[in-house]
């Protein structure tokens, strides 16, 4: 070998070298970029969990019970009712299993198909039981050990970014779901006020109706004058104000507030006690306008 040749072959050898530093210094890199992509997929899903968990127990939907990872009672629906973000394993926990996940029966990671609930994402093709072994690749395993499938190649990149598109969506979910926690199941779409004002009328005009039942039985001597009148100025007025307050307080509090939903008890007592006596005043001017 000249001395040419030597040269030649020791640039090229340098210049692998350098590549091969070069690659392994961006391998090393992307890998950190990986991990700590994952692990701020999985801080996201752990915050998105315990959000999840505020939601249905304010909401009364199940109780989780202790330990970090809440489950719901028996009888209540999922939580995904509550709240229809990512399927079950699809969040960071996923991304990184993307890493170090589920494998399959070599050791090797499944990716995307080790993900529960990802319909149509599968390391293997679905064949029917009996055309299994002509169908799937199978690797023989030294030692006359059973053969075992072999694994897709999986993009740690793309798990992550997968990953990424379900905790947005699942954000999404939980904030919308927050927004409906934060509405009470009576006239969710109304004002407080009007909310309120609606109320206490109607149970005024509930006991405007009780109101006609005691006139009619005083009509016919089963009610006398004076207890149709304390109905009438103090009773009625009263059992219409304090179920218009029970009624808010019960269907007209949201799942999800701070403090005590406004429930205008002055507005609520002026329109109980000013209604009931003034249909009974429009009744009798009625009567008499017929007569």
């Amino acid at each position: 070998m000249s001395f040419e040749e030597y040269a030649a072959l020791t640039r090229q050898l340098a210049e692998q070298h350098r590549a091969g530093v070069q690659h392994a210094a961006a391998e090393s890199e992307r890998r950190r970029d990986l991990h700590a992509t994952a692990e701020y997929l999985q801080q996201r899903l752990t915050t998105q969990g315990q959000r999840l968990d505020q939601l249905g127990r304010a909401i009364g939907l199940y109780q989780p019970t202790s330990g970090p990872a809440s489950e719901p009672g028996p009888g209540h629906p999922d939580e995904a009712a509550a709240w229809p973000g990512p399927p079950s394993g699809s969040g960071p926990a996923s991304a990184a299993g993307a890493v170090a996940g589920p494998g399959t029966g070599d050791g090797a990671p499944a990716g995307a198909a080790g993900v529960p609930g990802w319909s149509g994402v599968g390391a293997y093709p679905q064949v029917p039981a009996g055309e299994a072994r002509l169908a799937l690749p199978t690797a023989v395993s030294p030692a006359g050990a059973l053969p075992a499938q072999r694994a897709v190649a999986v993009d740690p990149a793309v798990e992550l970014e997968l990953a990424r598109r379900m905790a947005d969506e699942a954000d999404r979910h939980g904030h919308q779901a927050e927004l409906l926690a934060q509405r009470p199941v009576l006239l969710p779409t109304w004002s407080p006020l009007a909310r309120a004002v609606t109320i206490y009328a109607g149970c005024a005009a509930a006991a405007g109706v009780l109101m006609l039942a005691l006139v009619l039985a005083s009509g016919v001597g089963l009610v006398d004058g004076f207890t149709l009148g304390a109905w009438i100025c103090a009773g009625l007025p009263a059992v219409a104000f304090f179920g218009g307050y029970l009624v808010l307080g019960r269907w007209g509090r949201p799942a999800m507030v701070e403090g005590a939903p406004p429930r205008y008890l002055p507005l609520g007592f002026l329109i109980c006690f000013l209604l009931v006596p003034m249909a009974y005043c429009a009744y009798l001017l009625l009567v008499r306008g017929l007569r």
